[in-house]
């Protein structure tokens, strides 16, 4: 994409915020630190344009994000299901429109939607389309779109773009940490950041359920194709047995693609029974977007996801077939 390009795109995405009123706001299912921290960047960004919103996501927020919501709710889909409809949405951080999960379902037929995001793989679903998949996460991209309305960087919208920018580029040290997401997170510490203490909080501290999961998981480190493939496995059972929750697998897929000379790294998570999560890692030999887009799912070309129906061993033996045709 060009400059101009985005240029026009930001000046579509202002006016529709300008426009609009009475917003829903939603992120992809199981948010991580850019969709939440794209969530509340949202919120923060509607309260100073006085607009009207609602944050809404099919499950619920981790607890170690919600510090960046403020006075700020969530509905939980799921649980708490709103009674009207919406015809005004923003989703921030979705690559296609099923990543919107249930929450689809309380969207008015004509509604109007404005698609923020960075991923390689969006297929612009929204009525106006703010995708830069060249940006290292979404709040890079909220973090022009401030710019464009104008709006105050406010402590609180601050600690949202930094979260988003630390949490996607691991801590900075990821290949999608360009010049101007250092620039960005430059400004945000110049702005009072504590950036320290947020990657304490988000990078370096684990839950008990986490070590008990970490060390279960580790169990099962499996290699295939010349040790080129690593992946690693967690069950429902495995969740029950540590006191784990879905959040407490954050990060574990790196300790399958960290080791040397393993090209695609991958973690096989049950969801449900008959439901497999696969989050794919790749050292740069191998598109895991693509890989990921075979199975109905998709991502970046360093990171991506899909869900597969079929036992855990059915889908570590298709997947892995796959990564193996791939990188041959």
């Amino acid at each position: 994409m060009t400059a101009a390009e985005y240029a026009v795109q930001l000046q579509a995405a202002a006016g529709f915020i300008r426009e609009q009123d009475d917003f829903l706001v939603v992120a992809h299912v199981q948010p991580d630190g850019d969709a939440a921290g794209s969530t509340f960047a949202v919120a923060w960004m509607l309260q100073s344009l006085n607009k009207r919103f609602t944050l809404i996501n099919e499950g619920r927020i981790p607890d170690k994000f919600m510090y960046m919501a403020g006075p700020h709710t969530v509905i939980e889909y799921v649980k708490d299901p709103p009674e009207r409809k919406f015809a005004a949405v923003i989703s921030v951080d979705c690559a296609d429109f099923g990543r919107i999960g249930l929450v689809s379902e309380c969207f008015e037929p004509e509604r109007k939607l404005l698609n923020i995001d960075h991923h390689a793989t969006n297929d612009g679903f929204g009525t106006v389309n703010l995708v830069r998949s060249d940006a290292a996460a979404t709040v890079e991209v909220l973090y022009d779109l401030a710019l464009e309305l104008n709006l105050e960087f406010t402590p609180e919208l601050n600690d949202c773009i930094y979260t988003g920018l630390l949490t996607d580029t691991g801590g900075f040290r990821y290949s999608n940490t360009t010049p101007k997401v250092m620039q960005i997170a430059a400004d945000m510490l110049a702005r009072g950041v504590k950036g320290y203490e947020l990657a304490e909080r988000l990078l370096e501290t684990m839950t008990l359920g986490q070590v008990s999961l970490l060390k279960r998981s580790l169990n099962t480190l499996s290699f295939a194709h010349n040790n080129k493939v690593a992946w690693l496995s967690v069950t429902l059972d495995d969740l029950s047995a540590t006191d784990a929750s879905s959040e407490d697998m954050d990060g574990l897929v790196n300790y399958a693609r960290n080791v040397e000379g393993v090209e695609v790294g991958m973690l096989f998570k049950e969801k449900e029974p008959g439901i497999v999560k696969v989050s794919f890692r790749s050292g740069g030999l191998a598109d895991v977007a693509a890989l990921a887009q075979k199975f109905g799912g998709g991502g970046h070309v360093k990171a991506a996801g899909c869900t597969i129906r079929g036992s855990m061993s059915e889908a570590v033996e298709r997947v892995v077939r796959e990564v193996g045709m791939a990188l041959a």
